[in-house]
Order: structure tokens, then sequence, then C-alpha cells
């Protein structure tokens, strides 16, 4: 399962809306590829099952709507 991730944005200067914006364009990334992508850093997540849910669904209704 691929995510995306930032690491120490404070000092790289790459947080997370920028590493998308820059994967997607890198590797020409689709739409439902680059939601894909933020479904799978919610279910590799430490959060609850629950959440988990909530926010993939979250994603899902951006999708349909964007």
């Amino acid at each position: 399962m691929v995510t995306i991730n930032s690491d120490d944005p404070a000092y790289f200067g790459g947080y997370m809306n920028e590493n998308y914006i820059q994967i997607a364009f890198a590797l020409n990334l689709s739409k439902k590829q680059i939601t894909k992508l933020a479904k799978n850093s919610f279910k590799s997540s430490f959060l609850p099952d629950s959440e988990k849910e909530k926010l993939i669904n979250q994603v899902e209704t951006y999708y349909q709507k964007n």
C-alpha cells in the first residue's frame, strides 16, 4: 500500500498539500489515483476503525463532488 507523507515539514518545507501536488504532477496521476493515495493514508493509520471509515467516506464524498 502506497501513501504520501511529509518528513519534518518545518525543516524541509514539504507540507502535505504540496507533497500531493508535486507527486501528482511528477507522476501524472489521475484524480482517481490521488484519491486512492489519500484513502490509503487513512487505511494504514493507527486511527480506530470507526474514524478511518469516517475519513475515507469524506475523501470519497469530496472525490464524487469534484
